[in-house]
């Protein structure tokens, strides 16, 4: 099996929905995202109702166990004139990021990777006045309404947690103040992606080996910041705490890593009716904050019975991202300001929203567009 680092690690589980200071909750969002770029949201059900969580994975479910040929049609290489134009590195290109993603298409960490992910994908792009911009397979035609829906509780959450961010950094309110960032995350288009996800367990006939093998290689997330929705009893998410990429280690993401855990149930919410969503840092809120929040890599691994069964596991992820034209540079904050991060001094320069995710596209999906060509699929 790939190694894992079996201690604990005690990401914050936070309640922004509870009756206490703003300033205090927008602290102490800061200061898991600058410790761990991971936090636990309590999930209340009052910013997404559990009833539209459990529906989201129904729909899921039906999508991926609907015949292969369905899915195919809707593939993201056959997806690509559905798209809206916008403007990158100067040309105008499509920027693709909807359509199914097949098993083994993606190679998140192809330097440790033998194969591609264990996984299929269901990208979902933006909606428009309620309507998908993409074509949706049969199985989820009908449902259309209630994916928008979805997608709206989804990035109206992000919009309150990032209005919060820009409270705990404390963003210059000459230039926006609490609204820095919701601001610039509505009104235009932009790479915020639903995804949905299924890691299915492994064939019995499958050549899968257990010490190269995974759900999903080592990567962090391209936005601002993504909510992840898990099921009870399907763990495999782990995380390299950031406090252990340092020096020699910085760049190193293979087994050898620091990899730990992270619960579905974190201790505390082991009765709660729902698991807390889980939210993280990308790498543009990263670019934002000059290092100060941290853009945490991560993994999807098998459970260790995976080779005679193990589960099914389904996940959901909500990416959220800036407007395109959206410069990515270093933000109005004193916090920001003083804060230094060896990591980032040559690597940041300022760019639009549209260009680094382009640039993380192309990394992701080898083999299905080069230069000149168009950017077909997502995070």
């Amino acid at each position: 099996m790939l190694e894992t680092n079996r201690g604990s690690l005690q990401i914050p589980v936070i309640n922004i929905s509870r009756s206490v200071s703003e300033l205090d909750v927008a602290r102490e969002l800061v200061e898991a995202a600058a410790t761990y770029g991971f936090i636990y949201l309590k999930n209340e059900g009052e910013d997404i109702p559990g009833e539209a969580v459990e529906q989201a994975f129904d729909l899921s479910r039906i999508f991926f166990s609907s015949p292969m040929e369905e899915k195919a049609k809707i593939k993201i290489s056959e997806t690509v004139s559905h798209f809206t134009p916008f403007i990158m590195f100067n040309r105008l290109r499509t920027l693709k990021n909807a359509g199914w993603v097949g098993m083994h298409t993606e190679t998140l960490d192809a330097k440790n990777q033998r194969i591609g992910d264990f996984k299929e994908a269901f990208n979902i792009h933006e909606f428009k006045d309620g309507k998908a911009q993409q074509t949706l397979p049969p199985s989820l035609v009908n449902h259309e309404s209630d994916l928008n829906t979805f997608q709206q509780h989804c990035h109206n959450l992000c919009l309150k947690l990032l209005k919060l961010f820009a409270i705990g950094l404390e963003v210059d309110s000459s230039s926006g103040g609490s609204t820095y960032f919701s601001s610039r995350h509505q009104g235009g288009p932009s790479g915020c992606t639903l995804r949905l996800l299924y890691y299915p367990t492994v064939p019995a006939e499958s050549d899968y080996n257990p010490i190269l093998d995974i759900r999903a290689g080592a990567h962090s997330d391209y936005g601002s910041i993504t909510l992840l929705f898990q099921r009870p009893g399907q763990p495999g998410l782990e995380i390299i705490p950031p406090s252990t990429q340092t020096g020699s280690n910085a760049e190193n993401f293979s087994s050898t890593a620091a990899w730990t855990p992270v619960p579905v149930f974190p201790p505390g919410t082991e009765n709660d009716p729902s698991p807390p969503i889980l939210v993280n840092i990308g790498d543009a809120f990263e670019y934002w904050t000059n290092g100060l929040l941290k853009s945490t890599v991560h993994r999807v691994v098998f459970p260790k019975e995976a080779k005679i069964g193990g589960e099914d596991r389904y996940s959901i992820a909500y990416f959220c991202h800036p407007v395109g034209d959206t410069v990515l540079e270093a933000i109005p904050s004193e916090k920001v300001r003083l804060f230094r991060d060896t990591r980032m001094q040559h690597a940041m320069k300022p760019m639009t929203s549209n260009e680094h995710l382009m640039s993380r596209l192309k990394a992701t999906y080898l083999g299905l567009y080069k230069d000149g060509q168009e950017a077909i699929a997502g995070p």
